[in-house]
């Protein structure tokens, strides 16, 4: 297991820098319980591209749809191709900085080792850690929550007058997120971020061909795809449509998943964006063309919820949206447990002993007590908080925006030093200049939009507030 190439109380003294003569270099990985049980490094290229995949390409593919509905055709397919080719540059540009540390021997397991070391800024380590954790944990919340919420869809189906609740799908969903926790490391979730890839093409194919044939039904609103008459409403719309995007596109752990591969790992992680990166395309504009087509200006937040209106008749086969339903839980329970490694790579960290196997009683009983923990505090939040849904935007604009969007560039600049007249380094000024301005806009507009839904929030609610 390579090293941990960064100290941060170095850093906060000045010695984290790239242009240090003596880097600092943290202690060797076998001091480090962190790297060497949690972010092993042993997968291969295929492996990370299962692991960005699930990171990246989840259920908020079916609010794709909405986000179109914001800005209409041409500006809306125009921005989710713009989104899909400067992320795609923003992660391999974090790649290289990531390839270009490792060259020089400061391999960086962890995202805010990287921004620390490469910015010399022992504050920028606690910042990114913050950030990190909050979108991270927001992830892991809105996870549980949407799989509960799909398993109360499936049990008012077949049970209409039940008597279960919400807050009692959050605590199934949070148990079995607890056995599964248990797998010690990110490699170890390789085969099941392989079937959550699956999983994804599968719900994707199903709920565009319920669209497609929605679309042609007698029962749906007729087509209508102006946008609103107020141009300040059409500016806050598209800008909460691009904060959408920015958060359905963002993944915020591409150096903790570029750690599971095996060293030396230069040019791996660039095979795992192609393979991720075929996925999103077909999945992003199938679901996004789809919906919009057979909805318009009517499309719900979550196209699903367009496919069974609370009145009337469902638009699609009920055993087809069963499906689909089940395809979007199971793969919730992988983005849990994906957004959830860094947060246990902290614990582990902290409280086990290296020098003890993976599995001996001194680190088993602290991971099964501090991973369950924290997933009963994520459930609590879900339960308590049911219009978590509301809060994507946001997270989208304050946080995956600094760590996506900005910071790749940022790093490049700083580590790589291209030539300050040069077309790349003008590139990456221009993206990071303009996606702090859309972050701040776009998080207004995101906050708009909370309070303006703040009427329909309930504490502990028994429904999932769009």
């Amino acid at each position: 297991m390579a090293p941990a190439a960064f100290d941060p109380e170095a850093a906060a003294n000045g010695a984290g820098h790239t242009t240090t003569t003596k880097p600092a270099l943290a202690t060797a990985a076998e001091a480090d319980a962190g790297a060497a049980f949690v972010l092993e490094s042993k997968g291969t290229w295929w492996h990370a591209g299962f692991h960005l995949t699930t990171a990246i390409v989840g259920p908020t593919v079916l609010t794709l749809p909405y986000a179109l509905r914001g800005m209409g055709w041409a500006l809306g397919l125009t921005a989710l191709a713009v989104m899909a080719a400067v992320t795609f540059y923003e992660y391999s540009l974090m790649s290289r900085v990531l390839d270009h540390c490792e060259a020089r021997g400061r391999r960086h397991i962890r995202f805010r080792e990287l921004a620390a070391d490469v910015l010399g800024s022992g504050w920028m380590f606690y910042f990114v850690v913050t950030i990190q954790t909050t979108i991270n944990t927001g992830v892991s919340i809105g996870a549980i929550l949407l799989a509960a919420d799909c398993l109360e869809i499936m049990y008012t189906s077949l049970a209409p007058n039940g008597s279960l609740k919400l807050y009692h799908f959050v605590i199934i969903v949070a148990v079995a997120l607890a056995f599964l926790s248990q797998l010690p490391s990110f490699h170890s979730l390789r085969h099941i971020n392989f079937l959550s890839l699956l999983l994804s093409l599968g719900y994707t194919i199903l709920v565009s061909a319920a669209c497609i044939r929605a679309g042609f039904s007698k029962d749906v609103p007729a087509k209508d795809y102006s946008l609103s008459t107020s141009k300040s409403e059409q500016t806050f719309n598209a800008f909460l449509s691009i904060s959408i995007l920015a958060s359905v596109f963002g993944n915020g752990i591409l150096p903790e998943i570029q750690a599971t591969l095996a060293p030396p790992a230069a040019g791996k992680m660039m095979k795992a964006l192609v393979l991720c990166y075929s996925v999103i395309v077909f999945t992003f504009f199938l679901s996004s063309i789809t919906g919009y087509w057979a909805f318009g200006s009517h499309v719900q937040s979550n196209v699903l919820k367009s496919l069974m209106p609370d009145s009337g008749p469902a638009l699609a086969p009920t055993w087809l949206l069963g499906i689909a339903v089940l395809f979007v839980l199971l793969q919730l329970l992988a983005i849990g447990l994906v957004y959830s490694q860094v947060a246990y790579e902290i614990m582990e960290k902290n409280s086990a002993d290296v020098q003890q196997g993976r599995f001996s009683r001194r680190n088993l009983i602290p991971r099964l007590v501090f991973r369950t923990l924290y997933l009963a505090f994520c459930a609590f939040i879900a339960a308590m908080l049911p219009f978590f849904g509301d809060i994507v935007g946001v997270v989208g604009a304050v946080g995956f925006i600094p760590l996506d969007f900005v910071l790749p560039v940022l790093l490049y600049n700083m580590a790589l030093a291209p030539p300050r007249r040069s077309l790349v380094f003008i590139v990456n000024t221009t993206v990071m200049v303009l996606f702090v301005g859309v972050g701040g806009i776009g998080a207004f507009a995101s906050i708009r939009k909370l309070v303006l839904d703040a009427s329909e929030f309930k504490l502990f609610s028994n429904n999932v507030v769009d």
